[in-house]
């Protein structure tokens, strides 16, 4: 007998933030959407094992770390005792609460939903593969190809020793409490984990293969963040590693710097460099390369018309905000018929790295602006001259705001130092709608808030 295949409007692999959200669009706008995803339910890796578990445990280390500062507030005290189960416990209280609203957000759609993977099987076929159970198959007009990405570990000896992101943050993790952790790689994933183990009473090392922490962010960011870390985290950079191999002590990680051979022990290592993006088998059945992040146009189109990669698996801004946004804005393309009647702005995408302090960026560095504009302005707000700051004795950072010298248009900002994350959102809006300085001085920003930096450094470009 023939397989049944089933017509549908719309097929989403994935359903993290570039595939559930733009499934629900287009779910309330009455078309027939099947939703696949191996996890079994909405929230992707972020959910899973990434944004917000690590966010869980980076807010009771921060609770910790502020008895840091007893004294500075008149007051005194024992640091709080850390119970790791107990923080672990916080951790996947807040993931089985997030999972159980996502079920019934599911359960109040028309969406079908499946726990399994997908492969194509032809231009316009789906297969389903459920766990111990059937497979379905479906006939789409559309495809939304959201599956993300994945921790990538270094081709080396060993490599197989190492703990990624989900080891740490997966419900329902029980590691020990890593006292002596060695962590691979100084970018956002690398330096969060450093800093948030640090407050919880370890003692970290990290090691970088780049000159600077955070390759690729603004170098007076980078360099800001290193300064602050360092003075709690161990960082090497410049060091290439070689091999992780087991050791009396628990793990020895061999790298070479400056043309020398060296290590450093430690009871855990975590690889955290990188990700790589996750794509479906039979990707050559829609004429699209099987090993490579499938191109995107500014409606998260591929060069087959009818198929939609938004999020990670494009590899251009692996973030859960912005693969919430790409979703979206996928799924009005598809209801517009492929018509333009939204766009993915990508470099309107703000990034915060939630390290102790805080480092945020949109838009623009100093150098790309210069590069594209030929004529920039730079204005900077420096935290010590900040009411905040001074009351939290948290002086130590800075807003940058960097504009167009011929338009006046903000292109971007970099933000170091308390509250950096909630800074860099009304600063987004700025570089996505395109305003200039004078929009950020005329406003009232509140008083004593450190938001009033925006405020201050706009007006030094429009007095």
């Amino acid at each position: 007998m023939a397989e049944h295949v089933e017509d549908v409007d719309v097929v989403v692999v994935g359903a993290g933030g570039g595939g559930y959200p733009g499934a629900f669009v287009l779910d309330r706008a009455g078309r027939r959407v099947v939703l696949v995803d191996p996890i079994g339910n909405l929230g992707g890796d972020c959910l899973a094992e990434g944004c917000v578990p690590s966010k869980a445990v980076r807010e009771a280390s921060l609770v910790r770390s502020r008895a840091r500062r007893y004294a500075t507030f008149g007051l005194d005290g024992p640091a709080p005792g850390i119970s790791w189960p107990g923080v672990l416990a916080h951790k996947d209280r807040v993931q089985r609460t997030r999972y159980a609203q996502h079920t019934r957000e599911l359960a109040s759609s028309s969406i079908r939903f499946h726990t399994g993977t997908a492969r194509l099987s032809s231009e316009r076929v789906v297969d389903v593969v459920e766990p111990d159970g059937p497979t379905h198959h479906y006939r789409f007009n559309d495809l939304v190809l959201a599956t993300g990405s994945a921790p990538s570990r270094l081709p080396i000896p060993g490599a197989e020793l190492t703990l990624s992101s989900h080891d740490l943050f997966r419900l329902g993790a029980d590691l020990a409490f890593p006292e002596r952790p060695v962590i691979i790689g100084g970018g956002y994933i690398g330096v969060e984990v450093a800093s948030m183990l640090d407050n919880l009473g370890a003692a970290p090392t990290v090691l970088e293969a780049t000159g600077e922490l955070l390759p690729g962010f603004d170098p007076e960011l980078a360099a800001g963040l290193h300064t602050q870390l360092g003075r709690r985290v161990t960082i090497v950079t410049d060091a290439f590693v070689s091999a992780v191999e087991r050791s009396a002590v628990g793990y020895t990680v061999r790298y070479r710097r400056a043309g020398a051979e060296a290590q450093v022990s430690g009871d855990v290592v975590v690889m955290a460099t990188g990700r790589h993006v996750v794509l479906p088998e039979g990707l050559e059945h829609l004429g699209l390369p099987s090993g490579t992040p499938p191109a995107v146009d500014s409606l998260l189109r591929t060069a087959n018309p009818h198929v939609y990669a938004p999020g990670d698996v494009n590899g251009r801004s692996m973030l859960f905000h912005s693969a919430v946004r790409q979703g979206r804005v996928a799924a009005h393309a598809i209801l517009a018929g492929g018509q333009p009647v939204d766009a993915m702005n990508f470099e309107a995408v703000p990034m915060t790295v939630f390290t102790e302090p805080e480092a945020a960026h949109v838009g623009l560095t100093e150098a790309q602006a210069a590069k594209r504009f030929g004529d920039v302005d730079v204005t900077h707000y420096d935290y010590r001259e900040d009411a905040r700051a001074q009351i939290l004795d948290e002086t130590e950072g800075f807003v940058k705001l960097v504009f167009d010298g011929h338009s006046g248009r903000l292109a971007g900002a970099q933000v170091l130092g308390v509250d950096a994350a909630h800074l860099i959102a009304p600063l987004a809006l700025a570089v996505h709608a395109g305003l200039g300085a004078a929009a950020l001085a005329e406003v009232a920003f509140p008083h004593p808030m450190i938001s009033e930096g925006i405020n201050k450094a706009a007006r030094d470009e429009h007095a």
